[in-house]
């Protein structure tokens, strides 16, 4: 897969057909998006390319509050070229971006990439203050001759799959129908730092997930994990909280991986939510924790790996 961002200016020989849209999350909504790319480009034999940007647009746009994210851009290109996409453009997106006419937009798009085909939701909107939408897109492709499909919005159990319901779906800790939207389990990635070392007097080490506050964090509460640590999976057992039994421990993501005892320290994991085990609690004695954790241990041990990872 071909990665370039806005300073890419070298000529595209074979005719583009591209998704648009700010895809944070890439959740099973997108994937109609970009398969549809997929296919445009195969029947036409070009190559498909999804256009996207660096940073949440809500992030320029002055009095918007930007959301918590649901993908970091690393993470994101890798889920494009695990679904076989040909070129990934990932564009900043700027105070002079931003007045980009809708019209001068998609003419952008057409000399740059050789583009030959859009793809976008039903909802799309582009250029300045989204004055452009599925019917101007229609006037654009009779003036310019461009191939458009716009995608029906995807609805699980009646409700329209969305960025947002699955951050809403993730904070009210409904985990397992938050995946199911996403088409995979969530992930955070981020490095170990150190922690107070109190699991390993408990039995149960633990790595402290450093915590960016720009993405979506589940809710409180302990979950069954999948940990990927230099492209090897292990389960685990992980609490979102403030661990309340320990005093003064403050908010953490910490995870005791089963059958691991290497030092990952300032080292990348990636952390995937499976399924919630049960809510935070207090225990009256570090005893009682500590058999409580057992149980988890227990349930982690017997719960499958998900096929995502096999």
């Amino acid at each position: 897969m071909l990665i370039i961002d806005e300073n890419y200016n070298k000529p595209i020989d074979k005719k583009t057909y591209i998704a648009l849209g700010s895809f944070d999350g890439l959740h099973t909504g997108h994937m109609q998006l970009i398969n549809k790319a997929k296919e445009l480009a195969e029947v036409n034999n070009g190559l498909s390319m999804v256009y996207t940007f660096k940073n949440h647009p809500k992030t320029v746009v002055k009095g918007a509050i930007p959301p918590k994210l649901l993908t970091d851009n690393e993470y994101k290109l890798n889920l494009l070229k695990k679904a076989g996409i040909d070129i990934a453009c990932l564009v900043t997106f700027s105070e002079e971006y931003m007045k980009n006419s809708a019209e001068g937009y998609i003419k952008m798009l057409i000399d740059l990439y050789n583009a030959d085909g859009f793809v976008v939701g039903l909802n799309h909107k582009f250029g300045y203050k989204n004055t452009g939408n599925v019917e101007f897109l229609k006037e654009l492709k009779l003036k310019y001759n461009f191939k458009l499909e716009v995608v029906e919005t995807m609805k699980y159990h009646d409700e329209v799959v969305s960025s947002s319901l699955i951050r809403s779906e993730l904070t009210e800790g409904n985990l397992e129908k938050a995946n199911i939207l996403l088409g995979r389990p969530y992930c955070l990635r981020n490095i170990v730092i150190h922690g107070r070392k109190l699991g390993r007097e408990l039995g149960y080490p633990t790595a402290n997930l450093n915590i960016n506050k720009d993405y979506v964090i589940p809710a409180l509460g302990i979950y069954y994990t999948i940990v990927e640590i230099n492209n090897t999976f292990y389960k685990g057992i992980s609490s979102v909280g403030f661990n309340p039994t320990i005093e003064n421990k403050g908010f953490s993501i910490e995870t005791h991986i089963l059958d691991f005892n290497q030092e990952i320290y300032d080292q990348e994991i990636s952390l995937y939510f499976i399924k919630k085990i049960r809510n935070e609690k207090k225990f009256n004695t570090l005893n009682d924790l500590i058999a409580r954790l057992d149980i988890d241990r227990e349930f982690a041990e017997k719960e499958p790996i998900p096929d995502y990872f096999l």
